[in-house]
């Protein structure tokens, strides 16, 4: 079968060029967080015998982190696996690595997208993926390591600085971050995930200010994007309000750019629930907000895809006085950190579940046991995924738990005296 190349020069296994093309457009649309990327679905029917398309079909799949998702994925991995002995090595090594995502092997799929950087560092979806897979791990460094190593094949290319931009702020390097945020920015204003890398600085430093001013003229640019980063960047613009005292502002954020896009997916699921929970912190009645929320992420609680997001969904449940289905998600929770993949079963035995029962302690209004529970636990959560700014709501509850704790304390101290 024919060879030809992508925008990058890589080889795709092919006879037709429409299917080069629907790559392209694929890979960018999903380096820029757009929203057209299921337009490969198409693409992928037109050509059932391309591997890579076959795989990256099913890669949209994935992206959802349902149990759904997975089994949509499936069939196109399949035909994937068939096709790749007439593909070239680095289609068989992202199609070996999909297939190990999509059979729950994420540890796997990591090593092959690392394999994949080490001899095709100008493949960015291939660095996009390993980020995804990096960050639901905790691994700052390798994200950092990854990205820098990307960056001279691909320093032209806006979105190569703002994967090293994110990769930089989770690393703690925030000078650095900010300036190839801010590059990637001024080599394309459309790369809102260069400007998600700055707002992070920007949070960081504790500079609200900065931050408005900073994606406030970027936002209009967020309409072409997918639900999950016009949502997410808005959660950013809400952060900074409630950090400048504008509660009712962030609640307005809420109500009309971070909830409502998309209900059903997980990550704009995650965005809604940390940000209802910091509104409740800041002693805003957020009325009856918690059991829509809770009535999209119910379906998720026989999901086991990543411990970060069903955190959110088990403190969503239990705000919602949801207390059935919360006990169902914490007890899938235990279930999966004694039986689940070996590789993943201290994870979710040593930091998941015990933070499940901390948050379920919290918004059940049991102060201390949470306290008690979270703070240990505050170090090691970045292994369940999530960014540093995402990670801030765990030490937010944390904080609010011991200051609720010590007030019941002195309450009852006083009663008695």
């Amino acid at each position: 079968m024919p060879i030809r190349r992508d925008r990058y020069g890589l080889a795709v296994t092919t006879e037709f060029p429409a299917t080069v093309e629907a790559i392209d457009r694929f890979t960018g649309e999903v380096l820029s967080h757009g929203r057209d990327a299921g337009l490969l679905l198409a693409a992928a029917e037109a050509d059932p015998g391309c591997a890579l398309l076959q795989a990256y079909a099913g890669a949209l799949y994935l992206f959802l982190q349902t149990s759904e998702g997975m089994a949509k994925a499936a069939p196109f991995l399949e035909r994937a696996r068939a096709l790749v002995r007439g593909a070239s090595e680095r289609e068989r090594l992202m199609v070996a690595a999909l297939d190990a995502w999509g059979s729950g092997a994420g540890d796997r799929a990591l090593h092959l997208h690392r394999r994949i950087a080490r001899d095709w560092p100008r493949d960015l979806l291939n660095l996009k993926l390993a980020q995804v897979h990096q960050l639901n791990r905790g691994d700052r460094a390798g994200m950092r390591e990854l990205a820098e190593a990307a960056l001279p094949h691909g320093w032209r290319v806006s979105y190569a600085w703002g994967l090293l931009a994110f990769a930089l702020e989770q690393a703690g390097a925030l000078d650095a971050a900010e300036d190839a945020g801010r590059r990637a920015v001024a080599m394309n204003p459309d790369d809102p995930w260069g400007q998600h890398a700055v707002a992070h600085v920007l949070e960081a430093r504790g500079d609200p200010a900065a931050g408005l001013a900073f994606l406030g003229p970027l936002s209009g640019t967020w309409e072409r994007c997918s639900s999950f980063m016009y949502t997410h960047n808005w959660w950013h613009t809400a952060l900074f309000r409630l950090d400048m005292d504008e509660a009712a502002a962030a609640l307005a954020l809420f109500d009309g750019r971070v909830w409502g896009v998309r209900k059903t997916y997980v990550q704009d699921q995650v965005n809604a629930v940390s940000l209802l929970s910091r509104l409740e912190l800041r002693g805003i009645d957020v009325g009856g907000r918690w059991s829509d929320v809770a009535a999209h992420v119910r379906p998720r609680i026989g999901d086991r895809q990543n411990g970060f997001l069903d955190l959110h969904y088990l403190y969503a449940l239990a705000r919602a006085g949801e207390e059935e289905a919360a006990a169902s998600l914490l007890a899938g929770i235990e279930a999966f950190a004694r039986s689940g993949p070996a590789p993943s079963r201290p994870v979710w035995g040593e930091v998941a579940l015990p933070a499940a029962r901390a948050l379920a302690a919290h918004a059940g209004g049991r102060f201390a046991e949470a306290a008690a529970t979270l703070g240990p636990l505050l170090p090691r959560l970045y292994l369940l995924g999530g960014s540093t700014a995402q990670q801030t709501w765990f030490h937010r509850l944390h904080h609010d738990a011991r200051m609720r704790a010590a007030g019941e304390s002195l309450a009852r101290t006083g009663a008695c005296a």
